[in-house]
């Protein structure tokens, strides 16, 4: 092994993250994508899909906690919960933390993302076998499509705008999604960078502005994302993401987080002046 191995993330065609490697852990080509996870030596195990980094060990919980943790405490009884992508199993772990929470169902196109994961990254993959568990290898796009179930939470945990996640942010998609929500339901999806990809922010509010009645962003910090700030879209049929959030559910719920807490929930749609700027007219900021 080259002990002078480094990964690097390039970004656009102007910035680039390098991360030291103690050891490839996995390599392989799918029908889909690249699939590399490998040890680094300050984030811990590291899965990179295409050479972008999707998860590491070190900072994982940020993501996780704030993609699942914020619709659940909002929506009042989130008992059937849809996943879409989130191969590495981090999201499908948090969402059934929540003892509401009857029946998860995860639909992943790619069984070597998941197969990878059980394998080598056990932190966020623990929870794939979970009896509430229903876990599909397929097209989430024909998922929603086809499905006839009525779901209170759709979960978007999909990667860039590239590649098999393309077609999750366009309007037939949530079309589609809109469709099998409960009359009450949540969308949330990952939300990309205020700071470097504000154009696809803006493309996709637009979608959920046409499909949706309430229309939110909310951000958070990680370490290993471009720009350190990245976001979530919140697309509601009914429910008011601050003002319908009651912070004693946080406090009664006996769950501990490492990121999420009931203070951080409201602040993360306290958005940036230059963001609010940006998405004017396409977000919801009463």
């Amino acid at each position: 092994m080259n002990s002078n191995l480094w990964i690097e993330e390039t970004f656009k065609d102007f910035l680039g993250l390098k991360f030291k490697v103690e050891k490839v852990l996995f390599s392989g080509k799918s029908e889909f994508q690249t699939v590399d996870v490998v040890e680094t030596k300050g984030h811990g195990k590291m899965l990179l899909n295409d050479g972008l980094i999707m998860v590491t060990e070190r900072d994982e919980f940020a993501y996780h906690d704030m993609i699942s943790h914020v619709p659940l405490f909002v929506h009042p009884s989130p008992k059937n919960v849809l996943i879409i992508g989130g191969g590495d199993g981090g999201t499908a772990r948090e969402v059934l933390r929540h003892s509401n929470v009857e029946k998860c169902t995860m639909v992943e196109i790619d069984s070597m993302v998941v197969d990878a994961c059980r394998a080598h990254i056990p932190q966020t993959a623990k929870d794939l076998d979970h009896e509430k568990l229903t876990l599909i290898i397929g097209d989430g796009v024909e998922f929603v499509k086809n499905t006839t179930e009525k779901f209170d939470v759709i979960i978007v945990d999909s990667t860039d705008p590239i590649g098999p996640a393309q077609p999750l942010f366009g309007e037939a998609f949530y079309q589609d999604v809109y469709h099998c929500l409960s009359d009450d339901g949540i969308v949330v999806s990952q939300g990309e960078s205020s700071w470097y990809a504000m154009d696809i922010q803006q493309s996709l509010l637009k979608v959920l502005n046409v499909v949706f009645p309430q229309t939110y962003l909310y951000s958070f910090s990680n370490l290993t994302y471009p720009g350190g700030l990245w976001s979530f879209t919140f697309a509601t049929k009914k429910h008011h993401p601050t003002k319908d959030f009651n912070a004693e559910r946080v406090e009664s719920s006996g769950l501990s987080f490492d990121y999420y807490n009931a203070a951080l929930h409201s602040a993360a749609f306290a958005l940036p002046s230059f963001a609010i700027k940006g998405l004017q007219g396409l977000i919801d900021n009463d």
